[in-house]
């Protein structure tokens, strides 16, 4: 069995790290042009060069995604962005466009092109014609079933590597291309702005009466009728991997460290543990449940065991499920004392219940009995962003250490 490689988003040169060090093999950055996901902070020609280094350091990979569907204004300086992430050693650029495609192979023809799910992938002939073009890899469209990626797998090359979205946020058009966004904010999705129409609310207007609108549904509030799921493939690791998927991809360049961590955490214990022992194998329902403790829409499972229902759109909000917020992240820890300094991110107080979330072990609670700034000073409350504390630590921690805790609002709204 080949352990498949887990593939992480990076945002940005944080996400990057964090994504790391919590257990990705690889993770994929835009720079600053020509990538899909402008709302990222994304990555200056510096900062690639950072976050290079910091996962070739550890054995790891970096893909660089030049994805958009380009207009012929957007091919200007083109050939010079792939020469410079060429040279800032990049392990391969994410491409969708013969354009751009054919452009890297001019300009860098030594760089692995992994062709982007936007091309809407979704046969072994389609992969194949990529793979004789020169692809090492192709990233399969979201429409598949795993049947279907097995058969995939079968007819083609054994070198042309599968990857797949197996967690994050669902897109409602076909492998991402929408023409909505377009079309209703001026702002084309196809070229890195989309503003998620998806996510609205709808009525239905007949046209000679203009005014009356009317639900969707029987719903005073209307309906998000193109609101997906978010995908979660967590307790199907068998399946995935059995169906000859090289690279398991999660989604979220836009979403939070804390998020990223998190995820890829659940995923790196659920792989490490088929892998090593496939015969006694067992879920931990304990990796859903951490899934669950990052900002979320409710999970499905997609087009993998067959095509969706309706069961898939949430009708009735566009917002995120909230339980947990990261409160702090550890920057040193003192053996000698059990004092950890932490990097606040959300206000926390003294006797709060935290959640110690750290690399490769099981999170553990304990209560915050006492805080002090920088000045040794004691605290009752962390109120300011940023700002450096020392705790007291139950047990040991390492750097990059998150401390979360049950959201204020969670907390009102099941009385705990």
């Amino acid at each position: 069995m080949k352990k498949p490689e887990l593939l992480a988003p990076a945002g940005n040169l944080e996400k990057l790290k964090m994504a790391i060090i919590y257990g990705a093999d690889a993770v994929y950055v835009g720079g600053e042009a020509f990538g899909l996901r402008v709302a990222a902070d994304n990555f200056s020609r510096e900062q690639m060069k950072e976050g290079i280094e910091f996962a070739h350091n550890r054995s790891k990979k970096v893909y660089v995604t030049a994805n958009i569907i380009p207009h012929n204004e957007d091919l200007q300086g083109l050939p010079e962005y792939v020469e410079e992430v060429y040279k800032l050693g990049a392990d391969a650029l994410i491409v969708s466009d013969p354009g751009i495609f054919i452009t890297a192979k001019e300009v860098a023809p030594e760089l692995e092109i992994h062709i982007s799910t936007q091309a809407n992938n979704v046969n072994w002939k389609s992969a194949e014609f990529w793979y004789k073009l020169g692809a090492k890899r192709v990233i399969l469209a979201r429409e598949l079933s795993l049947r279907e990626i097995k058969e995939i797998r079968e007819k083609v090359p054994s070198d042309l590597e599968l990857e797949a979205f197996v967690h994050g946020a669902m897109c409602i058009s076909y492998s991402g291309r929408c023409l909505l966004s377009n079309y209703m904010a001026n702002r084309d999705a196809n070229r890195g702005a989309c503003a998620h129409p998806c996510r609205w609310k709808y009525y239905l207007v007949e046209e000679k009466r203009p005014g009356e609108y009317m639900p969707v549904v029987e719903n005073e509030r209307g309906t998000f009728i193109y609101n997906s799921k978010d995908l979660c493939m967590i307790q199907h690791i068998p399946e995935l991997i059995e169906s000859g998927i090289s690279s398991f991809k999660i989604e979220g360049r836009v979403k939070s460290a804390y998020y990223v961590a998190t995820v890829v955490k659940a995923y790196r214990e659920a792989i490490d543990a088929y892998v090593n022992n496939p015969e006694k194998y067992v879920f931990d329902p304990a990796l859903l449940d951490e899934l669950k403790k990052v900002s979320h829409r409710e999970y499905t499972t997609g087009f993998y065991f067959g095509k969706p229902s309706g069961n898939e759109q949430i009708y009735h909000t566009s917002s995120y499920i909230r339980e947990y917020d990261i409160v702090g992240l550890v920057k040193e820890y003192d053996k000698s004392t059990g004092i950890a300094v932490v990097e606040q991110k959300n206000r926390f107080f003294v006797g709060d219940e935290i959640e110690v979330v750290q690399p490769g072990k099981p999170f553990f609670k304990q209560i915050v009995e006492e805080l002090k700034n920088e000045n040794e000073e004691k605290i009752n409350v962390a109120p300011h962003p940023q700002m450096i504390l020392k705790i007291p630590m139950k047990y040991p921690v390492v750097p990059h250490t998150i401390l979360r805790k049950k959201s204020e609002q969670e907390k009102d709204l099941s009385g705990r």
